[in-house]
Protein backbone atom coordinates (compact mmCIF):
# COMPACT_ATOMS: atom_id res chain seq x y z
CA UNK A 1 0.00 0.00 0.00
CA UNK A 2 1.44 3.32 -1.07
CA UNK A 3 1.71 5.92 1.67
CA UNK A 4 -0.26 9.07 0.97
CA UNK A 5 1.72 12.33 1.06
CA UNK A 6 0.75 14.54 3.99
CA UNK A 7 -1.70 17.29 3.21
CA UNK A 8 -0.05 20.72 3.13
CA UNK A 9 -0.63 22.86 6.20
CA UNK A 10 -2.88 25.85 5.63
CA UNK A 11 -0.95 29.03 5.06
CA UNK A 12 -1.41 31.71 7.71
CA UNK A 13 -3.51 34.65 6.61
CA UNK A 14 -1.69 37.91 5.88
CA UNK A 15 -1.64 40.13 8.95
CA UNK A 16 -4.11 42.58 7.44
CA UNK A 17 -6.67 39.84 6.91
CA UNK A 18 -6.58 38.65 10.52
CA UNK A 19 -9.78 39.16 12.46
CA UNK A 20 -9.87 42.21 14.72
CA UNK A 21 -10.99 41.94 18.35
CA UNK A 22 -13.25 44.23 20.38
CA UNK A 23 -10.14 45.75 21.96
CA UNK A 24 -8.66 46.47 18.52
CA UNK A 25 -11.83 48.27 17.47
CA UNK A 26 -11.98 50.23 20.73
CA UNK A 27 -8.37 51.36 20.30
CA UNK A 28 -9.19 52.77 16.85
CA UNK A 29 -12.33 54.45 18.20
CA UNK A 30 -10.23 56.15 20.89
CA UNK A 31 -7.65 57.30 18.31
CA UNK A 32 -10.39 58.75 16.09
CA UNK A 33 -11.92 60.65 19.00
CA UNK A 34 -8.50 62.04 19.90
CA UNK A 35 -8.03 63.13 16.27
CA UNK A 36 -11.37 64.95 16.33
CA UNK A 37 -10.43 66.69 19.59
CA UNK A 38 -7.15 67.76 17.97
CA UNK A 39 -9.06 69.22 15.00
CA UNK A 40 -7.68 66.73 12.48
CA UNK A 41 -11.11 65.47 11.39
CA UNK A 42 -14.53 67.14 11.66
CA UNK A 43 -17.54 65.74 13.48
CA UNK A 44 -19.28 64.41 10.35
CA UNK A 45 -16.16 62.49 9.36
CA UNK A 46 -15.74 61.29 12.93
CA UNK A 47 -19.26 59.82 12.94
CA UNK A 48 -18.62 58.09 9.62
CA UNK A 49 -15.30 56.61 10.71
CA UNK A 50 -16.63 55.52 14.08
CA UNK A 51 -19.42 53.59 12.38
CA UNK A 52 -16.89 51.89 10.11
CA UNK A 53 -14.57 51.11 13.04
CA UNK A 54 -17.32 49.43 15.04
CA UNK A 55 -18.27 47.22 12.09
CA UNK A 56 -14.75 46.42 10.87
CA UNK A 57 -13.85 42.75 10.83
CA UNK A 58 -10.12 42.77 9.99
CA UNK A 59 -6.96 44.70 10.81
CA UNK A 60 -6.82 45.96 7.23
CA UNK A 61 -10.27 47.52 7.49
CA UNK A 62 -9.27 49.25 10.73
CA UNK A 63 -5.92 50.45 9.35
CA UNK A 64 -7.62 52.42 6.58
CA UNK A 65 -9.47 54.54 9.14
CA UNK A 66 -6.29 55.91 10.75
CA UNK A 67 -3.90 55.76 7.78
CA UNK A 68 -3.97 59.57 7.33
CA UNK A 69 -3.51 60.34 11.05
CA UNK A 70 -0.19 60.77 12.87
CA UNK A 71 0.81 57.65 14.75
CA UNK A 72 0.11 57.73 18.46
CA UNK A 73 2.97 57.07 20.83
CA UNK A 74 3.09 53.44 21.86
CA UNK A 75 3.05 52.71 25.60
CA UNK A 76 6.45 51.04 25.25
CA UNK A 77 7.94 54.32 24.00
CA UNK A 78 6.77 56.33 27.02
CA UNK A 79 9.48 57.16 29.56
CA UNK A 80 9.20 55.67 33.06
CA UNK A 81 6.93 57.57 35.44
CA UNK A 82 8.80 58.48 38.65
CA UNK A 83 6.91 59.84 41.67
CA UNK A 84 8.80 61.05 44.75
CA UNK A 85 6.92 61.86 47.94
CA UNK A 86 9.58 64.26 49.20
CA UNK A 87 8.42 66.50 52.08
CA UNK A 88 4.92 67.24 50.78
CA UNK A 89 3.82 64.03 49.03
CA UNK A 90 3.00 63.24 45.42
CA UNK A 91 0.18 61.59 43.52
CA UNK A 92 -0.93 60.60 40.04
CA UNK A 93 -4.60 60.07 39.23
CA UNK A 94 -7.47 59.43 39.47
CA UNK A 95 -7.72 61.50 36.29
CA UNK A 96 -7.12 59.97 32.88
CA UNK A 97 -3.42 59.45 32.07
CA UNK A 98 -1.35 57.22 29.82
CA UNK A 99 0.38 54.38 31.64
CA UNK A 100 4.01 53.63 30.70
CA UNK A 101 5.53 50.19 31.05
CA UNK A 102 7.51 51.14 34.17
CA UNK A 103 6.44 53.21 37.18
CA UNK A 104 8.60 54.07 40.21
CA UNK A 105 7.04 55.41 43.42
CA UNK A 106 9.15 56.55 46.38
CA UNK A 107 7.19 57.48 49.50
CA UNK A 108 9.78 59.83 51.02
CA UNK A 109 8.53 61.93 53.96
CA UNK A 110 5.19 62.89 52.39
CA UNK A 111 3.94 59.67 50.82
CA UNK A 112 2.79 58.74 47.33
CA UNK A 113 -0.62 57.73 45.97
CA UNK A 114 -0.82 56.08 42.55
CA UNK A 115 -4.35 55.69 41.16
CA UNK A 116 -4.90 53.61 38.01
CA UNK A 117 -8.72 53.68 38.06
CA UNK A 118 -9.13 55.98 35.04
CA UNK A 119 -5.96 55.38 33.12
CA UNK A 120 -5.48 54.62 29.45
CA UNK A 121 -3.46 51.41 29.54
CA UNK A 122 -2.79 49.35 26.40
CA UNK A 123 -0.23 47.10 28.09
CA UNK A 124 -0.73 43.56 29.29
CA UNK A 125 1.71 44.11 32.16
CA UNK A 126 2.95 47.17 34.06
CA UNK A 127 6.07 47.05 36.24
CA UNK A 128 5.55 49.12 39.39
CA UNK A 129 8.54 49.62 41.68
CA UNK A 130 7.35 50.92 45.04
CA UNK A 131 9.48 52.00 47.99
CA UNK A 132 7.47 52.88 51.10
CA UNK A 133 10.33 54.71 52.85
CA UNK A 134 9.12 56.97 55.71
CA UNK A 135 5.53 57.76 54.63
CA UNK A 136 4.44 54.83 52.46
CA UNK A 137 2.97 54.24 49.01
CA UNK A 138 -0.69 53.54 48.21
CA UNK A 139 -1.62 52.01 44.84
CA UNK A 140 -5.24 51.82 43.64
CA UNK A 141 -6.17 49.56 40.71
CA UNK A 142 -9.53 48.83 39.02
CA UNK A 143 -11.51 45.79 40.15
CA UNK A 144 -10.76 44.00 36.87
CA UNK A 145 -6.97 44.28 37.27
CA UNK A 146 -4.75 41.93 39.28
CA UNK A 147 -1.34 42.16 40.91
CA UNK A 148 1.70 39.90 41.29
CA UNK A 149 3.55 40.73 44.52
CA UNK A 150 6.07 37.87 44.52
CA UNK A 151 8.92 40.26 43.73
CA UNK A 152 8.14 42.60 46.63
CA UNK A 153 10.21 42.87 49.83
CA UNK A 154 7.77 43.85 52.62
CA UNK A 155 10.46 45.48 54.73
CA UNK A 156 9.61 46.75 58.21
CA UNK A 157 6.41 48.52 57.13
CA UNK A 158 5.03 45.49 55.31
CA UNK A 159 2.94 44.94 52.21
CA UNK A 160 -0.86 45.01 52.38
CA UNK A 161 -2.43 43.41 49.31
CA UNK A 162 -6.18 44.06 49.47
CA UNK A 163 -6.92 43.15 45.87
CA UNK A 164 -8.84 40.20 44.46
CA UNK A 165 -7.37 37.74 41.93
CA UNK A 166 -10.36 38.16 39.58
CA UNK A 167 -8.52 39.58 36.59
CA UNK A 168 -10.61 40.02 33.45
CA UNK A 169 -9.19 38.99 30.04
CA UNK A 170 -7.38 41.83 28.29
CA UNK A 171 -6.72 43.85 31.44
CA UNK A 172 -3.24 44.64 32.77
CA UNK A 173 -1.31 42.75 35.41
CA UNK A 174 0.65 44.89 37.88
CA UNK A 175 4.04 43.33 38.69
CA UNK A 176 4.95 44.91 41.99
CA UNK A 177 8.56 45.07 43.17
CA UNK A 178 10.49 47.22 45.62
CA UNK A 179 10.42 47.44 49.40
CA UNK A 180 7.91 48.39 52.06
CA UNK A 181 10.52 50.43 53.93
CA UNK A 182 9.46 51.94 57.25
CA UNK A 183 5.86 52.82 56.37
CA UNK A 184 4.92 50.02 53.97
CA UNK A 185 3.09 49.69 50.67
CA UNK A 186 -0.65 49.19 50.18
CA UNK A 187 -2.25 48.01 46.95
CA UNK A 188 -6.04 47.85 46.77
CA UNK A 189 -9.18 48.41 44.73
CA UNK A 190 -11.19 51.67 45.08
CA UNK A 191 -12.83 52.29 48.43
CA UNK A 192 -16.43 53.35 49.04
CA UNK A 193 -15.85 57.08 48.70
CA UNK A 194 -13.64 56.63 45.65
CA UNK A 195 -16.35 54.53 44.01
CA UNK A 196 -18.90 57.23 44.73
CA UNK A 197 -16.70 59.80 42.99
CA UNK A 198 -16.25 57.49 40.01
CA UNK A 199 -20.01 57.06 39.68
CA UNK A 200 -20.55 60.81 39.96
CA UNK A 201 -17.91 61.55 37.32
CA UNK A 202 -18.02 58.63 34.89
CA UNK A 203 -15.85 60.31 32.25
Amino acid sequence: MTAQPPEPSPRPAPSGELRASHDDREAVVERLRDAAAEGRIDLDELDSRLEQALTSRTYAELAVLTADLPGASSPQSLPPLVLKGGMHGASRGPGCWDVPGHVVARGGMGGVKLDFTRTRCRLTEVAVEAHGEMAGVTIVIPDSWAVDTTGMDPGIGGLKDRTTPDRLPGTPLIRLTGSGGMAGVVIRHPGRWERRKLRGNPV
